[in-house]
């Protein structure tokens, strides 16, 4: 089972990188990014369960929490998806909690990305904001290639940014209030991440 295990995440996630060279605050960051995104899982009744969590680097991530649904989904509730940008978000919100608000990393970016791409998907294709409304406001897919196509007024685009904006804040800011609640919680999983590495 453990090298089916192992042969399944090289797939998924890239070759071990072990021997990457890391100094010890860049492990004990990584452990406490990870620990966020898994406490917020745990805290979060709509996020799927977690299979994995882990600050060993694959492929270009320094580390993952994997989460695997229990049942096939073919749609995604409106509690779901806050769920997962609370989730994504706890990484960012784990950095700023321990390390302060001027030692937050670049780490996150990609966490950002996807969230931000969920919260637009969210206001644009999915009806999934009350402020702007059950219209299909999502780019022209057919015309991309040949200019950049937005089918709706400035004002309405100020109003999508200003919902992604919200909703994405929204998410980070519950993060911040489960970690620091469940503090505790993330200190011990962060060093049990970091002593796995070793």
């Amino acid at each position: 089972m453990k090298n089916l295990e192992e042969a399944k995440d090289k797939i998924m996630m890239g070759a071990e990188r072990k021997s990457i060279i890391m100094q010890k605050s860049e492990k004990e960051l990584t452990a406490y990014h990870e620990s966020g995104h898994a406490i917020t899982a745990i805290n979060c009744i709509n996020s799927d369960p977690i299979h994995k969590a882990t600050i060993i680097p694959r492929g270009r991530a320094l580390g993952l929490v994997m989460r695997l649904p229990e049942n096939d989904r073919f749609s995604v509730s409106r509690a779901k998806l806050h769920d997962d940008l609370v989730v994504a978000m706890g990484g960012r919100a784990a950095e700023e909690l321990i390390f302060g608000y001027e030692k937050v990393t670049t780490g996150a970016s990609s966490d950002i990305e996807q969230a931000t791409n969920m919260a637009r998907n969210m206001v644009t294709r999915c009806g999934l904001s009350d402020k702007v409304g059950n219209i299909d406001y999502s780019d022209d897919e057919s015309t991309k290639f040949y200019a950049p196509s937005k089918n709706y007024s400035e004002e309405t685009g100020k109003l999508i940014d200003g919902e992604v904006k919200r909703i994405v804040d929204e998410a980070l800011l519950k993060a911040k209030n489960i970690l620091t609640e469940k503090k505790s919680d993330l200190e011990k999983l962060a060093k049990v991440l970091y002593r796995d590495w070793e």
